[in-house]
Formats: structure tokens, C-alpha cells, sequence
């Protein structure tokens, strides 16, 4: 599955599978999964697995790596979301929502890999809760007011101003941590099994794609208060992933075997994003000090000089802390907690499909049935932790850092976890979040050309494992698609269409309607799940197939998904543990082994021979 997950997938595309980002050291090169000597000759067996822990030096190269792959997306959400709460000029505070989301990343990934599903997949926002949310900040009462649009009008330190923002956060916040319950529940109770029977590519496909579509007026806003500056971050962004990804820069390195030498390190493919971003940068600063750029607020291209937010870095502190509650005492918006749900059953469908990419690619068996549920459950509590805290988002696995795994050939949690212990102190930096917001708007512009369209593309990439000759398919995507383009775009030239008399419901029901990813999601959902298909033609049979265990793969499923701690022998002993469906019990493994053979056998059978209900639909259609 891929998402932009949401993130901006571009390093989906950057990373070339067959090449490493450094070489390994000797000592470690035969230091397999399990599998005798044979992984030496496949290069998709992965160097170092879940439980491996690499040398300290090649822990920290990897963990920033990690966050560095993470960077595009996560630094993407507060940026966006200042417009929404009338915070375009105030840098300080766009600094501070920077800090906070990825303080929250750090923690809901270490939460993750320590309690959750225990393999090395990372955590941050999700462009899923982005979508609604900005649905719910462009309702009428929500509006910002004309004097917060005008920087000289504006005084960030001035109570009215404070309340302006504050009360607009306050209400995604509690918004956001009313329906991360939702997610909790279906996590913890083990419901995600029973609604991945239900929710298939085309359901997920529309509901992707339109989150990166939705997007175009942002990006278009943006990228035009410039188009030469933005044009080229898009181009260097496109050539440093695209074109110069397999090109290796030489630099220094010392082993005990080679001593001093020097080593293949493939910057294009691990930042692409970061270097577009800081050459243009660099380009706006030269223009800026010889003015290059006009001066003149009024005139084209003042926003691409790099002294337009003033001496924000100098003013922003040096340590800042992010703590619940730090904007306020959260509020409910009964109209955006039910946008907010339908971009959490989408994060939830896509992060199942992360999770066994993930063991794949580290060199772990499939998750069992506790493992997923509580990995869904502890990003239902990111959620919950993220509106508390204050990022105006949730979290969410991020696929591009899964992909990464396929590159590195390090599936160490030990790695993902320094990743997110990184993301702390980096959250924990008041100046960095402060360096951040000085990016010149074109710039991000640029940057947003590239990640929304990939998610778009990576949306409608679900669509692969589908038949897509058949005309029963193309109705259904097609339908959704259209339909969630239309109805949004009428609906927000025509806010007083609905009107019942209860302002709750009529709240709902434009946020509903204005949400892109919902519509779509929703037509696709019933449409998939009314009109006659079979499983096949629908996708589902390679869609919710669980893969056998690789024979060479010598790891255990206790090793890996039992909790830390010795928790599980704690519980091993309780009888009322085989009630609880996210707590692994003894013997786990060989239940769950028996039941996927099971599974498998009866998916091979139904696949040579179809049933006849099956039949009857693909001679109808």
C-alpha cells in the first residue's frame, strides 16, 4: 500500500532498491536473517534484522536518514495549516507548531516500536487529517478576519490576535482527540480485521489520490508569488531524485580493515527534498542581499526574498518544551470530529498494508492478528497525543521511511527508534523550528508541486492489484473521483444549500460534503461494496492475502512482536489474556501459522476455481 501517507511519497520514487546508501562494514556482511550464506549472493535479504542492532556509528548515519526522509512531509503540515488559523505572519508561532509536530513524531514512534506493532516503521503527521481539517477552518464562522491577512496590521503578541488562533486550534485539538478514539477502539478491540474485509483498493485509491488533489490550491498560491523561484526548486528537486539518485559522492571514511578510505555515499537518493529546498533557499539569500528582489510588499516576487519574516530566528528561543494543553483548554467541533474520522479510517486501512511491507522488508515474519491491532491502537493514541499537544494533526506510519528499509538493508528497530529519539531533541529546539519558517514561499511551493502530485499518484498506484480492463472498475473509480471533485467545488460556492435549522447537522453535513477524500471515499466504499464483482476483478484476493513465512527466515514471531520487558510472561500465565485481542499469548505463533496456510490454501483454490455467484457477475458485466 502506498500513501502519501501521506507524507509527500516522493522517496518512494527516489530510492533505488538495487543500490546501497554506504557500504557496510566486513565484520556485518554475513550477518543475516537466518539464512545460511545465501543472503551474501540475494540482495534483497536485508544485512541487519528487526532485532539486530548495527554499529553505533551506522545507528545514528541511518537514524538521521530516517528523519531526513521524513522531513518533506512533516515540516509540510504546519505550513500549510498556518493559513487555515490565520497565521501567516506570525512566524514565531509557526516555528513552535513546527517543534511540536515533530516532538510528537519522535514520541509516537518510540511508543511504536517499543508497545505498538514493534517493527521499525516511523511515525509522523498525516496529510489524511489535513484535508478535513482545512475543510472545518473554511466554514463561514471560521473565516479569518481581514486585519490577520494584512502583515502590517497584524501584532502577534497582542491578546485579540492570540484568541483568533488560539480558538481556531483549540477546536481542531479537540476534534482531533475525540475522533482518535474511534481508532483506539478499533485497534484495541481487534475490529480492524473484520473492516479490512470491507475496504479495498478501490475505496482506497479515490481517498488518496484526492488528498494530494485537494491540495492544488494551496500549492498554486504559493508557487505562483513566484514562478521562476519555484520552477526551480521543482526541477532540482526532480534532478537530484530522478536523475542523479544512483550517483554515489566519495567521502571519508575509517575502518579497522580498509583504515582510512574513502566510501560511496548516495546523497541524492537519501535527501533529494532537503537539497532542493536549501539550494533554492540559498539562491533567494543571494538575490535577497544584492536586491536583487523587489523590496516592496506590493510588488511580484517579494515573498521569495528571505527577509520577509525579519529576525524571527533571532527572536525565537534556544529550548522550548511543547506540553498538552499549551494553546489552551481543547474544544469539540461535533461537525469536525466526523471529518476527522473519515481521514482516520483511511490512515488505519493504509497503515495495515505498511505494517507488512515492513516485516517483508526487515526480515520479520507477517504480523499476527495482536500485533497489527495494537499497532493500530497506539497510533490512535499518537492521535490522541498529537491533539493534545497541539500539532492541529495526528500521526500516522509513514510509507517513504518503509521503502527506505528496501534500500539500507538495515530492518533494525534499534535505528527507527534513535530515529525518533532524534525527532525529541529536535522538537525540543525552539531556533531550528524558527530556521524552518524563513523558507521562502515559492520555495515551498516548489516542494509542493512535487509531493502532492506523488501522493495523487500513489494513490491511484493501489489500483495496480485490481482489474482495470474491466468496465465495472473504471465506473467505480472513475464515478468517485469526478463526483468528489464536483461536489466539494458546488458545495463551497453554495454553503447555505442545506439548511434543517440545527446548526450541528448543517455543520456536519457541509464538512462532509467539502471534504474531497470523504466523498470519494465513500462513493467508492458503497459502490465497491454493492455492484456485483468478484474478488478478483475487485483487487481483495492479492489485497487482504497474508503472506506465508519466508522458510529461510529463521526469526520467530514471539521475538519480534512479543511486548518488551517480559511483559508477555507476565501475561502468559493469565487465562483472561486470550481475551484480549492485542495481547500475544504463548503459542501464538503456531495458531497463527496454522491459520495462514489455511487462508492461503483456500485463497489458491478460490483463485483456480471461482465460485458460481462469482461466474454469473463476469458473465453479467
Amino acid at each position: 500500500m502506498a500513501s502519501g501517507k501521506e507524507s509527500g511519497g516522493l522517496d518512494n520514487l527516489a530510492f533505488d532498491k538495487n543500490e546501497g546508501v554506504n557500504d557496510q562494514p566486513r565484520g556485518k556482511q554475513e550477518k543475516t536473517c537466518g539464512s545460511d550464506g545465501a543472503a551474501e549472493e540475494d540482495r534483497n535479504k536485508p544485512t541487519y534484522c528487526v532485532t539486530d542492532i548495527p554499529p553505533w556509528y551506522l545507528c545514528i548515519f541511518l537514524a538521521m536518514q530516517h528523519y531526513l526522509t521524513a522531513f518533506g512531509g512533516i515540516i509540510s503540515i504546519p505550513l500549510i495549516l498556518s493559513e487555515g488559523l490565520c497565521l501567516q505572519h506570525d512566524s514565531l508561532t509557526q516555528g513552535r507548531l513546527i517543534n511540536t509536530i515533530f516532538f510528537v513524531s519522535g514520541l509516537c514512534t518510540v511508543l511504536q516500536v517499543t508497545f505498538g506493532v514493534r517493527l521499525p516503521i516511523l511515525q509522523g503527521g498525516t496529510f489524511a487529517l489535513l484535508t478535513p481539517a482545512t475543510a472545518m477552518l473554511s466554514m463561514p464562522q471560521w473565516e479569518c478576519p481581514a486585519w490577520t491577512q494584512n502583515a502590517s496590521l497584524v501584532n502577534t503578541s497582542s491578546p485579540l490576535f492570540k484568541e483568533v488562533w488560539q480558538t481556531r486550534m483549540r477546536t481542531l485539538q479537540g476534534s482531533i482527540m475525540v475522533a482518535s478514539l474511534l481508532q483506539i477502539l478499533v485497534g484495541f478491540s481487534g475490529l480492524i480485521g473484520f473492516l479490512m474485509r470491507f475496504i479495498g483498493p478501490l475505496t482506497i485509491a479515490p481517498t488518496v489520490s484526492l488528498i494530494g488533489l485537494s491540495l492544488y490550491d494551496s500549492a498554486g498560491t504559493k508557487t505562483g508569488s513566484h514562478w521562476g523561484i519555484s520552477a526551480m526548486t521543482t526541477v532540482l528537486i526532480i534532478l537530484f531524485s530522478q536523475y542523479l539518485h544512483r550517483i554515489p559522492i566519495p567521502v571519508p571514511a575509517y575502518s579497522k580493515a580498509k583504515k582510512l578510505h574513502t566510501s560511496k555515499f548516495y546523497i541524492f537518493q537519501i535527501m533529494p527534498i532537503l537539497l532542493g529546498i536549501a539550494v533554492s533557499w540559498l539562491v533567494c539569500y543571494l538575490l535577497t542581499i544584492y536586491d536583487v528582489l523587489p523590496s516592496d510588499p506590493s510588488q511580484y516576487g517579494h515573498l521569495a526574498r528571505t527577509d520577509v519574516k525579519g529576525n524571527v530566528v533571532n527572536e525565537a528561543s534556544w529550548f522550548t518544551f511543547p506540553y498538552p494543553g499549551q494553546w489552551g483548554m481543547p474544544a469539540v467541533s461535533l461537525a469536525g470530529v466526523f471529518g476527522i474520522m473519515a481521514g482516520i479510517i483511511c490512515s488505519m486501512a493504509e497503515s495495515v498494508g505498511d505494517y507488512h511491507a515492513c516485516a517483508k522488508l526487515s526480515g520479520a515474519p507477517p504480523p499476527p492478528k495482536h500485533a497489527i491491532s495494537r499497532g493500530i491502537g497506539v497510533e490512535g493514541l499518537g492521535c490522541l497525543l498529537a491533539g493534545a499537544f497541539g500539532t492541529g494533526n495526528g500521526t500516522t506510519s509513514f510509507s517513504e521511511n518503509v521503502a527506505a528499509l528496501g534500500i539500507t538493508k538495515v530492518g533494525s528497530r534499534m535505528v527507527i527508534l534513535l530515529s525518533g529519539i532524534f525527532m525529541i531533541l529536535m522538537g525540543m529546539l525552539g531556533k531550528i523550528g524558527a530556521i524552518f519558517t524563513t523558507i521562502p514561499t515559492p520555495v515551498i511551493g516548489g516542494m509542493f508541486l512535487i509531493m502532492f502530485g506523488v501522493i495523487t499518484a500513489a494513490g491511484i498506484s493501489n489500483l495496480q492489484s485490481t482489474d482495470m480492463n474491466s468496465s465495472r472498475n473504471i465506473f467505480v473509480f472513475g464515478f468517485s473521483m469526478f463526483s468528489a471533485l464536483v461536489i466539494p467545488n458546488w458545495t463551497l460556492k453554495n454553503p447555505d444549500f442545506f439548511k434543517t435549522g440545527v446548526q450541528e447537522i448543517d455543520q456536519i453535513v457541509y464538512i462532509l460534503l467539502t471534504t474531497h477524500m470523504f466523498v470519494g471515499g465513500f462513493l467508492g466504499f458503497f459502490l465497491d461494496n454493492t455492484i456485483p464483482g468478484t474478488k478478483r476483478e475487485r483487487g481483495l484476493l492479492s489485497w487482504n492475502k497474508v503472506p506465508l513465512e519466508d522458510s529461510s527466515n529463521t526469526l520467530g514471531a514471539e521475538e519480534v512482536y512479543d511486548l518488551p520487558f517480559g511483559i508477555t510472561s507476565c501475561l502468559s500465565s493469565q487465562s483472561w489474556v486470550r481475551y484480549v485481542p492485542f495481547c500475544p499469548r504463548k503459542g501464538h505463533r503456531t495458531q497463527n501459522s496454522e491459520l495462514e496456510d489455511k487462508k492461503m490454501s483456500q485463497s489458491k483454490e478460490s483463485e483456480q476455481l471461482p465460485n458460481s455467484t462469482e461466474i454469473i457477475n463476469e458473465i453479467r458485466l
